[in-house]
């Protein structure tokens, strides 16, 4: 179906047309204002996950070298014994925070509680492996909800650039093209109409010439010219 089946050639068209590049102008420029502070929060969130990332590496070779050095002092059927111990872990929840229109996931709670009375009652070794673990536990969560953050950003920043890629690319030249076609269509109206009214005019001429050189007859019957 061609574009001139589509369109009307009217000058309220044409006025409805020009307004709606202006919208979409404005639009993609916002769409890439919102991509390009998505870009700068991704790029931020993803140095922070890096960092977490190193740091949890880290805390595991302590928390190894932490549970092998309580196995030695305390005997892997002790250390054993009070890990059945441990208590439970709380209710991990989800909660969700808003950047540029994405939802960001916030994990909240998800730790064991350890009681202070609980690990006096432990040998230093075994008490320094539970730490070092609910360390890198905690660690683990803020490492997971950033992975989690750095995909739905990639998402977002993928769709408003395909969104504004389609506005820039095919809708905004498909309106300039219904302008360009309605101007067009427009003139040659105009045109049409100009020549219309000079052969009307000329040929009401040509009939008041024609009545003003025809004979007038009088009443005795004579012509006169």
């Amino acid at each position: 179906m061609s574009l001139s089946s589509n369109i009307r050639p009217t000058r309220l068209e044409y006025i409805r047309t020009k307004r709606r590049i202006v919208i979409a102008q404005k639009g993609l420029k916002l769409l890439k204002l919102k991509r390009q502070a998505l870009i700068l929060e991704f790029f931020n969130t993803n140095k922070t996950a890096a960092a977490l990332r190193s740091n949890l590496q880290s805390e595991l070779i302590k928390g190894y070298e932490a549970i092998r050095m309580a196995e030695m002092l305390s005997g892997s059927m002790r250390l054993e014994n009070e890990s059945m111990k441990i208590p439970e872990m709380e209710n991990l929840q989800v909660m969700s925070k808003s950047i540029m229109g994405v939802h960001i996931p916030k994990l909240i709670g998800g730790q064991r509680v350890l009681l202070e009375e609980y690990l006096l009652e432990l040998p230093t070794s075994i008490n320094e492996a539970l730490r070092a673990f609910q360390n890198v536990h905690k660690i683990v969560l803020d490492v997971a909800e950033k992975e989690t953050a750095l995909r739905k950003l990639l998402y977002e920043i993928e769709k408003t650039k395909r969104k504004s890629n389609a506005i820039e690319n095919v809708f905004i030249p498909k309106l300039l093209s219904s302008v360009k076609f309605i101007t067009f269509r427009l003139a040659e109206m105009e045109r049409d109409t100009f020549i219309m009214l000079k052969t009307v005019k000329r040929k009401m001429e040509e009939r008041e010439n024609e009545e003003q050189e025809q004979p007038i007859l009088e009443e005795g019957g004579q012509y006169i010219i």
